[in-house]
């Protein structure tokens, strides 16, 4: 019990960063995270888990790698191969032989050779963290990818080089040629591994659809567990599991998209499933990094015999030197004519540029994990050297590099070029034709010959709204979208008044009109997202919940009774038509076309009603299967909006934009399902 209410409070912190980040979008998430599970560890009745090194690295690394190898794009990492190999191998043994002697030089009591094992754990870049700030802070896409790139292969060389320097301080004895060649085999073994127990699993997948099981669950399930068993295979054999999965993502990447047309309805279900795999892994990566600092640095402070600002001075000195022989080395091959790809040459080096890989060098918790894999004793049972110092110092790193790297960072990559704000409305414009296309392509993949007359109708309103979409002008999109928010607003107060006068008349009864009030608050909320209508639609659905407990318990909720049916779509053809009123006669030559896109939505609200009347079984089903197809559409949209701006695809305020765009979207389902 109490291990499931820990996940249960680290699932509520994920949800917690992700809030705070909202209202500070300049402080990244893994830092809220950390900083959460720094302070659920230090409080009294804190929470403390022992990190295992172990089963870190099959539960958490394996699934994050093996996703990264999936969807990094191959032919840029392919083309960028030769500076990816100097950075993830060139540069980490560079790292553990210069860092490794500058530790030793300031802490004597370390020996070289666990000198080199610290250089060797905190020398790899960590994937995770990379990618949780590089998909927040705008930077060059050949950088982004070199550092995906590095931060995919440079595990295993770090991790390699740590081992032997382990096995040098417990036995005392290190072999280079051996080093050499079992990092070759321990390398090339493990991409071997990846490459075969993919194939292996998508034979089996192949199987399973040739036995006529096309269950996308079972397909996800299998998905699911490949990087778990890619890992632990190569990893028994004693091979680099890193690799491993990381060959193994990009051989699925190879077969999906060789079978995309097959399996799509795999591939969708596959990328919802796995944004939300991500989003918590990530943030229990950095939760559990947040509570290991504690029990890290209890040991060395507490420890008279060591000066605490003295270490603190150890850390800086450590990052700093990190981050020079980063930046020496890639300003060095870059000046020595390195490329990024082998198609463009890069030329004189960019100070700007060289500074941003050398920030980005962030230390994750696999840093931390490696720390923690260091063994208590050596050879002849004496304690390692060191040990807590070590683990210490590692931890200091990564909060070291991952906080330069989050306020360094944005200000280096700058803001956007004053020549690119021009094309914002057709970069918006275009979002809004994909979010429809994919919309679309859904649509015909569900659709089946009960719901085919409703997926053409709403394949056909979706071509049409592309076509509009397209015919539009981009020059003033801003202005525009305030003009047709002020306006739907203008015709809700409109609809309200008409509504008022119809109960007065006696036309409408006030049961009535308090469900068409309410769809007009729904509307509206959903179309200003302001505080003060999500307050009145709390307040709405509570006294509607009370007078249902009293009048009515058997009545499905939000629907009306038949004797009101004619009366509420009749009401609703009035007021919309009042609502046009009010549009036109606040129509001038500025808000002209956002007038006449509000009034051409409500024409078409007044056509499905007066087409609505006609209650038949066979227009039921129509109306049935089309909504489920509306909102199937609807979250299709939503899921791409969040996938496009968690993967730094688009900004935060086009992200906004088009999540209103799927709100005017879902108002018009509202009020077909409501009064139609």
């Amino acid at each position: 019990m109490e291990l499931f209410l820990v996940i249960l409070l680290l699932l509520a912190l994920i949800g917690l960063s992700t809030i705070l980040n909202r209202f500070l979008p300049f402080i990244p998430i893994p830092l809220f995270q950390v900083l959460l599970g720094v302070l659920v560890a230090i409080i009294p009745w804190g929470v403390h888990i022992p990190l295992s090194p172990e089963l870190f690295f099959v539960l958490f690394v394996a699934p994050l790698l093996f996703n990264d190898g999936r969807r990094i794009p191959r032919e840029e990492l392919w083309n960028l191969r030769a500076p990816i190999l100097l950075l993830s191998l060139g540069l980490v043994f560079a790292t553990v032989v210069v860092v490794g002697y500058v530790i030793h030089w300031l802490i004597p009591a370390i020996p070289l050779s666990a000198a080199f094992a610290l250089a060797a754990i905190i020398s790899p870049t960590d994937a995770v963290a990379v990618g949780a700030l590089s998909g927040k802070i705008k930077m060059p896409r050949d950088i982004t990818r070199l550092l995906e790139g590095e931060a995919l292969l440079n595990d295993a060389s770090g991790l390699v080089a740590f081992k032997f320097a382990v096995a040098a301080t417990v036995s005392g004895i290190f072999s280079f040629p051996e080093a050499a060649a079992s990092f070759l085999l321990i390398s090339i073994g493990g991409l071997l591994v990846g490459c075969l127990v993919s194939i292996l699993v998508i034979r089996l997948h192949v199987l399973i659809r040739h036995l006529g099981m096309e269950d996308a669950t079972l397909h996800m399930l299998i998905q699911i567990l490949t990087p778990f068993l890619i890992f632990l295979a190569a990893e028994e054999l004693h091979l680099s599991g890193i690799l491993a999965v990381v060959a193994g993502g990009i051989t699925h990447a190879i077969e999906r998209d060789r079978s995309e047309s097959t399996l799509m309805e795999l591939k969708i279900v596959s990328a919802s499933t796995w944004t939300m795999i991500l989003f918590i892994l990530n943030g229990l990566v950095f939760l559990i990094l947040g509570l290991q600092i504690p029990n890290v640095t209890e040991v060395v402070v507490n420890d008279a015999s060591v000066s605490n600002l003295q270490m603190v001075g150890f850390i800086v000195l450590i990052s700093i030197t990190l981050i020079l022989l980063r930046f020496l080395w890639v300003y060095l091959f870059w000046s020595a004519e390195w490329t990024f790809s082998n198609k463009k040459q890069v030329g004189k080096p960019r100070l700007r540029s060289t500074l941003l890989i050398a920030l980005s060098g962030v230390r994750g918790t696999i840093t931390l994990a490696a720390a923690f894999s260091i063994p208590l004793a050596v050879q002849d049972g004496s304690p390692f050297p060191e040990r807590d110092v070590i683990i210490f110092l590692a931890a200091g790193v990564i909060l070291f590099t991952l906080i330069i790297a989050s306020v360094m960072l944005p200000l280096l990559s700058g803001k956007p070029d004053a020549n690119k704000a021009k094309d914002e409305a057709k970069i918006e414009q275009d979002a809004k034709v994909r979010l429809l296309e994919a919309s679309i392509a859904t649509i015909q993949k569900d659709s089946t010959e009960e719901n085919r007359a409703a997926a053409l109708s709403l394949i056909s309103d979706y071509n049409k709204h592309i076509q509009q979409i397209r015919s539009e002008g981009i020059s003033s999109q801003i202005q525009f979208r305030k003009m047709e928010r002020d306006l739907r607003i203008l015709a809700f107060e409109a609809e309200r008044e008409e509504v008022k006068r119809q109960v007065d008349g006696g036309k409408l009864s006030q049961e009535a009109a308090y469900k068409f009030i309410r769809i007009l608050n729904r509307s509206e909320m959903i179309v200003t997202r302001r505080l003060r209508y999500i307050l009145t639609l709390l307040l709405f659905t509570i006294r509607r919940i009370a007078w249902k407990m009293l009048k009515n318990r058997n009545q499905r909720p939000g629907a009306f009774p038949s004797h009101q049916f004619e009366s509420i779509q009749a009401a609703k053809i009035q007021s919309s038509q009042a609502a046009i009123e009010a549009i036109q006669n606040h129509m001038d030559t500025i808000n002209k076309e956002a007038a006449q896109e509000v009034i051409s939505d409500y024409n078409k609200t007044i056509q499905k009603l007066k087409n609505g009347f006609n209650q038949t079984g066979t227009h039921k089903d129509f109306r049935k299967h089309k909504k489920e197809l509306q909102y199937k559409a609807l979250q299709i949209k939503r899921n791409m909006i969040q996938s496009q701006f968690q993967n730094g695809e688009i900004n935060r305020a086009l992200a906004h934009h088009l999540r209103q765009f799927v709100s005017y979207l879902e108002v018009a389902i509202l009020v077909d399902e409501e009064l139609v």
